[in-house]
């Protein structure tokens, strides 16, 4: 099977800080084997540079739209993004 990797860039806004988003997500990119990192921004919105098999990017940008109790996520916004980027494992930032 060729599964091809893809990296993205997302931007997921609503209620989503506050709401242990980027814990969620963390536990969410490692356990669909992702590279990559979250972090909070300044507007309220939560940044997401995921990396990894088509079908785990895909998965994820699924469960984003979910994310953890409490968040309300009102749009998922993914553009593609440079794999050199990318570090190795999947951590919080900022």
């Amino acid at each position: 099977m060729n599964d091809t990797y893809r990296t993205l860039l997302v931007s997921v806004t609503g209620r989503v800080q506050g709401v242990s988003f980027r814990v969620w997500t963390l536990r969410e990119a490692q356990r669909l084997g992702l590279r990559g990192w979250v972090r909070n921004e300044r507007d309220g919105s939560v940044r997401a540079l995921i990396c990894g098999p088509n079908k785990a990017v895909e998965a994820m940008l699924k469960a984003l739209w979910d994310g953890p109790r409490g968040a309300a996520v009102t749009n998922v916004v993914a553009e593609a993004a440079e794999q050199r980027d990318v570090p190795p494992g999947f951590d919080i930032i900022g």
